[in-house]
């Protein structure tokens, strides 16, 4: 019988601007841009200079400390751009797009015939390991490690966010194989989360154990399924896959090539009605394509790679980063002027606390929020109200977590499972925080101090 973990903390934010269930076509663009950012724990050196040719594949950088791992060109075509910030910081690599896509060759093969080093050495050269992400850390992972489980989750949970069943269908070959890939690196198991209302081509993914999850977000977020199914002791190391990430793996084997194109949805209450589906659109590809023609005109917009709690802020002629699923859209709020601020009552505002009576309606509609990039309301001292907690479904102290980060108190950060958090787990704490805390960014930065301590 397939287990199911039943989520009761966390946060359903019901934006206006879901995706429609039809895709639209192809978004090509012609320059693609790399973000060495996209990937934590990577050490850019660059392997391409402007003016090279290059093929989809082709590593553009790799990790100074492990040359193993590269990312690579999701395009055939010319670098144009190798630009970088202070001291020589690498921002971005560009490539102007040829007019039809060539692959480097990485040769068919048959997973089952395959050593765990192998496929780890072929998703490494391939630029697809790059995607990976390793627990503790929340940072690229290592093909030099034995992983004790890896994580795939089957759903998004996040706002607005696309309905992964959608994107699979017609691509359930390569999922299986992607799989089927995983399943050969390690010697424990490959755990597939799913909804409990899930199809029956996720529930019957060969190779795998399927778990049960229910409840709202982050039920979707790696490291509540692994804290809820297997957590991390100390010394251990798991891997937590992208469902699309999966699926690439799976072309790489069955086609022999690096294929990045991923479904995204263009989503959000500024995207017009009509706009708001899937597209298929290749990692990098700008949004300006996208997005022209197809958004509120008249008012300030925020444009987000990624989802409107972990993603990226960017701008109409920017690129969709790596590893995210959507484009959102979202007002600024700079023009908006409220009587007594943003304190004054409405039936159109969304409160957590219940400070405005909208929460009276919103059982019986099902009301859908237009919520603004705001921040509404000042920073302060940390208080410890338990706010988090209420939105933090992990057995582990949020605010006690945070604040041992701040002091960067090392035993104390372990005793309170900082191997087990990713930023993307603080996000919704960010979202209720009274005091407007950055605690995505602090996770960051002493995950990123603490793995140069230990390691």
């Amino acid at each position: 019988m397939t287990q199911l973990i039943k989520i009761k903390k966390g946060l359903d934010i019901n934006l206006k601007g879901k995706p429609q269930e039809t895709t639209k076509g192809s978004i090509t663009s012609e320059y693609y841009t790399i973000y060495p950012d996209d990937y934590c724990g990577f050490v850019p050196k660059v392997a391409v200079k402007v003016g090279d040719k290059v093929l989809a594949g082709t590593p553009v950088f790799y990790d100074k400390n492990r040359p193993s791992i590269k990312v690579v060109a999701p395009v055939s075509g010319e670098i144009t751009a190798v630009n970088r910030g202070e001291k020589r910081r690498l921002l971005n690599v560009i490539i102007k797009a040829d007019d039809s896509t060539q692959y480097e060759d990485f040769g068919k093969k048959d997973v089952k015939s395959l050593s765990s080093q192998t496929i780890k050495t072929a998703l490494a050269e391939a630029g697809i390991l790059a995607t990976v992400k390793q627990r503790p850390y929340d940072i690229v992972a290592n093909p030099e490690d034995s992983p004790r489980d890896i994580f795939v989750s089957g759903f998004y949970s996040t706002p607005l966010a696309p309905n992964f069943e959608y994107i699979l269908k017609g691509q359930e070959s390569d999922f299986q194989t992607g799989l089927d890939a995983l399943a050969k690196i390690t010697e424990g198991s490959v755990y597939l989360s799913v909804r409990p209302d899930a199809s029956s081509t996720l529930k019957s993914a060969k190779g795998v154990t399927v778990v049960e999850f229910s409840g709202p977000h982050p039920a979707g977020n790696a490291s509540v399924q692994i804290n809820n199914i297997k957590p991390i002791n100390k010394g251990e190391i798991v891997w937590a896959v992208d469902p699309q990430d999966v699926i690439t793996i799976g072309k790489l084997f069955n086609k022999g090539i690096v294929d990045f194109t991923r479904l995204i949805s263009l989503v959000g209450s500024e995207v017009k009605e009509d706009a708001r589906c899937y597209y298929q659109m290749i990692t990098g590809a700008s949004i300006n394509t996208l997005v022209k023609g197809n958004v509120t005109e008249g008012i300030d917009l925020r444009y987000i790679s990624g989802n409107v709690l972990t993603g990226t802020q960017i701008s109409s002629n920017d690129s969709l980063h790596a590893g995210n699923n959507q484009i959102t859209v979202i007002p600024e709020g700079d023009e908006v002027n409220e009587f007594v601020g943003w304190i004054s009552p409405g039936l159109n505002k969304f409160s957590v606390s219940k400070t405005y009576p909208a929460f009276l309606i919103e059982p019986l509609t099902k009301k859908e929020y237009t919520i603004d990039a705001r921040i509404k309301g000042g920073k302060r001292a940390m208080i410890m109200s338990n706010e988090w907690d209420k939105v933090f479904p992990m057995d582990i102290l949020p605010e006690f977590l945070i604040r041992a980060i701040i002091a960067f108190d090392i035993d104390k950060m372990e005793n309170l499972g900082i191997y087990e958090v990713a930023p993307e787990d603080f996000a919704l704490c960010e979202f209720v925080d009274t005091s407007k805390m950055e605690l995505q960014t602090i996770v960051r930065q002493g995950l990123d101090l603490l793995y140069k301590e230990m390691n």
